[in-house]
């Protein structure tokens, strides 16, 4: 019975469970700071975007670990696709639009989460993958185990 969860994403949900209240608390500060320099609309979109961010990421990680270590597809793939799809861009926007006045500490703790997301986006996919292929494997063999019950005997 070969194991299936991924040391690497584990490593990677460990380390981004603890940086995560990290990355909260400054980008919160800084906003905080910046606030009143910024236009109307990109203080609804920043504090649209750290609400979106704090509740996805609490289930992100949720859906990561048990995904992983009890080796769930359906869990593993909800991590993977609100790694990929809200959480990834939402980091880049942060990193990259230069409206927002980015402070450097900012753009370093967004440099370290959006390395977070890329590595668990790449090492989510391909542990689903082998996951995917061993259970469905699995299933083949089941199949074929019962078909062999059911034939009747030669003579």
């Amino acid at each position: 019975c070969e194991i299936l969860s991924s040391l690497p994403l584990q490593m990677s949900l460990y380390f981004n469970v603890y940086f995560f209240p990290f990355w909260w608390l400054i980008t919160v500060a800084i906003l905080c700071l910046k606030y009143p320099a910024l236009s109307d609309y990109y203080k609804f979109i920043l504090v649209t975007i750290m609400i979106l961010v704090s509740l996805t990421e609490l289930i992100r990680l949720y859906l990561g670990y048990v995904g992983n270590l009890l080796e769930k597809v359906p869990e593993l793939a909800g991590f993977w696709l609100l790694t990929l799809l809200p959480q990834l861009p939402i980091i880049l926007f942060l990193l990259f639009n230069e409206g927002l006045k980015i402070h450097s500490l900012e753009r370093a703790v967004h440099i370290i989460f959006a390395a977070f997301l890329s590595f668990q986006v790449v090492a989510a996919f391909f542990t689903l993958k082998r996951m995917v292929n061993t259970l469905a494997t699995r299933f083949r063999l089941t199949e074929f185990h019962r078909l062999e019950e059911q034939r009747p005997a030669p003579g």
